[in-house]
């Protein structure tokens, strides 16, 4: 159900979620019965952007949403909605999901990283410190309970966490157990706050197998609708289908019966300024990279990045964006096109005309491009 703005869940409604997170960890749940599979879409249906803000700036979602985006892939940070222990306030996030709305896109939700109230003093973001202790599990768990409760029957896409498997996100080193954990009990309380909500993860940065297999040894496939990945590399954008056969096989030997998981690529990108790499053959690559995808039977891919991360020329994380870096308030356009965004959206557009194309979902072939 959704709440008023700046909503929070103090007295009976904050202790029932903490007492659905003690009660399923304890057993005295009922067992689920399994996530709810994720939603059918068609290839014009499944292309999506990762964004950096949360209150877009003027004209932005316009662009967005004119490349062809269906969806926008945002951080939905604890630390910033849990500013006092027991009170969430999504306000901001409200404000984003109505723009979306008010366009026909949808949000692919982040459920991440710490939260300094839950820290070791002095600890700073991701503040993954205590991620390993009951009392951050439980704290975790039951805000992200509180925002899928608030943004529920929204079409959001919630994922657990992103690249737990990297320094970057989980510090000061990643630690396989702590994030099975984390996931198994967060998921356990979405779930019984929302049954019907479309939970993926675990964001894997690259192909990390181990991690992807222990994830799976663990039980979380029984807690999500799809698995996400983040499959960057330097080659061109068909190399990955030999992955994406592999990872397949892994999902098919853990997966509950009668389940069919697919795998979706929440985020994955080619900066114009690695060696060799320009601003034409970025183009070329983010349609061969959503191409890929399709054929590859991944049904909804995001790409990384929406805008440059920022102007130094010699930093290649600041050219994944398919826009420049400085905006033009009233400008037309407020950003400065690369030759990406043009090509994203005739792709987009070709996509629209042809139609739904089942025949490249399900359980495919593996094909380049």
């Amino acid at each position: 159900m959704n709440h008023p703005h700046g909503f929070c869940f103090p007295g009976a409604r904050r202790l029932r979620l903490l007492l659905i997170v003690g009660a399923t960890m304890a057993g005295l749940c009922a067992p689920l019965q399994g996530a709810p599979p994720f939603p059918t879409l068609t290839p014009a249906e499944g292309l999506g952007v990762n964004v950096h803000f949360v209150i877009p700036r003027a004209g932005e979602l316009e662009m967005i949403s004119d490349a062809g985006f269906k969806w926008v892939r945002v951080d939905l940070m604890w630390a910033a909605t849990e500013t006092k222990r027991g009170v969430y306030d999504f306000s901001a996030y409200d404000k984003l999901l109505a723009g979306l709305d008010r366009r026909k896109m949808h949000a692919l939700l982040i459920l991440d990283y710490g939260n300094p109230l839950y820290a070791d003093p002095g600890d700073t973001q991701p503040f993954t410190s205590r991620a390993g202790t009951g009392v951050f599990r439980a704290a975790f768990a039951a805000w992200a309970a509180a925002a899928v409760e608030h943004f529920a029957g929204r079409g959001c896409i919630w994922e657990m966490w992103n690249e737990p498997n990297g320094t970057g996100f989980w510090a000061p080193t990643p630690n396989t157990e702590e994030y099975i954990a984390l996931a198994r009990e967060t998921a356990a309380a979405v779930h019984h706050a929302e049954p019907d909500e479309v939970l993926i993860g675990p964001a894997a940065s690259m192909m990390a197998f181990d991690f992807l297999e222990a994830c799976f040894q663990a039980g979380l496939l029984q807690d999500w609708s799809a698995v996400s990945v983040h499959p960057y590399r330097k080659t061109e954008p068909g190399t990955v289908a030999a992955d994406y056969g592999r990872l397949r096989a892994l999902i098919d030997k853990y997966a509950p019966a009668g389940r069919t998981i697919p795998i979706i690529c929440s985020e994955w990108g080619y900066p114009s300024s690695w060696k060799s790499y320009t601003e034409a053959r970025q183009a070329n690559y983010v349609q061969r990279m959503f191409g890929v995808n399709i054929a590859n039977g991944i049904p909804l891919s995001i790409w990384y990045d929406w805008h440059d991360d920022g102007a130094t020329g010699d930093n290649f994380e600041h050219r994944f964006g398919l826009v420049h870096y400085t905006y033009h308030p009233g400008g037309s356009p407020i950003y400065d096109t690369k030759p990406a965004y043009q090509a994203m959206k005739d792709f987009a557009a070709r996509l629209a005309k042809a139609g739904p194309s089942p025949s490249v979902f399900g359980h495919p072939k593996q094909q380049g491009q």
